[in-house]
């Protein structure tokens, strides 16, 4: 199922090229000479594609989000979020603790910082994180070089380690969110493309998931270049949400507890053991 996933990202991403993520799934190299998958030089992409993001609908992939067959959070998800974060917030209450005495004495209040987000369309809720930056009243929009002056010394070991998310198992302990799933959009992004959404949030927004795994790192280079936020805005708007739209519904599309447990696992790989997501053969540098 994973592996079938995979494949399917070039063809409906549009998205050309080879990546090593495969090579977990299916280590025979025969037949993983015959697949094509994801390449991470994403600047590539078509450029007519591109110029059509201006439009409010999306049109390039709405058939992709009109698309018969997507289903509702299943039971047995909301069941496993609900007995992992149970086990779950017994020890890491813990470093909860501890984590908000230290902001609290080298950043002083808040300690947490509150966004709101999109659990469904029409559907608003309050996503919780530590805070990494120093407030600003005017702050709105992702993170790009404006803001990062922003990070305190803590902040930036709490984004490091994923520390900072550690407050969103009460947002799962609620309903708000899962662990796996699209990352929560803000109220502006599912208002502009409500047909997309109404597919992508039929998974509840997730800690994690496909779209992070796979488009995280790029994303970072994109916004590490944009040096305003009207630029960072344009570079997410115009290159950063239509590529994680698309995977977001491949995800929704082959949604099972394989493939989260799959996603799960490789996310703790990479913050335990600063494990890239695309592991390398041997002879490739």
């Amino acid at each position: 199922m994973v592996a079938q996933v995979i494949r399917q990202l070039p063809a409906r991403c549009g998205f050309h090229g080879q990546d090593d993520m495969l090579a977990q799934i299916d280590p025979n190299p025969e037949r993983a000479k015959r697949i094509v998958t994801i390449h991470h030089d994403w600047d590539k992409a078509e450029a007519a594609r591109l110029n059509r993001l201006t439009s409010p609908k999306m049109a390039w992939f709405m058939g992709e989000a009109s698309a018969a067959g997507v289903e509702p959070m299943p039971l047995g998800k909301r069941i496993f979020d609900l007995s992992l974060v149970l086990v779950l917030l017994i020890p890491l209450s813990v470093v909860m603790v501890i984590v908000s005495l230290m902001l609290l004495i080298m950043q002083g209040r808040p300690i947490f910082y509150t966004a709101h987000r999109m659990r469904a369309p029409g559907q608003a809720f309050t996503q919780l994180k530590f805070r990494t930056m120093l407030r600003e009243e005017d702050d709105f929009g992702a993170t790009g070089a404006h803001k990062h002056w922003r990070i305190t010394p803590l902040g930036h070991f709490l984004r490091r380690t994923r520390i900072d998310e550690l407050p969103q198992l009460f947002n799962i302990l609620r309903g708000d969110m899962s662990f796996v799933g699209p990352r929560p959009p803000l109220r502006e992004y599912v208002e502009r493309f409500p047909a997309v959404y109404t597919q992508v949030l039929k998974s509840r927004p997730g800690v994690t998931g496909l779209a992070t795994l796979i488009y995280h790192r790029h994303e970072d280079r994109i916004l590490a270049s944009c040096r305003s936020a009207e630029a960072t805005e344009k570079a997410y708007y115009r290159r950063c949400l239509p590529a994680k739209l698309k995977i977001d519904l491949i995800y929704q599309r082959h949604r099972d507890m394989r493939l989260d447990l799959w996603i799960l696992w490789n996310t703790l790989k990479i913050v335990f053991f600063r494990k890239d997501e695309r592991p390398r053969r041997n002879g490739r540098g």
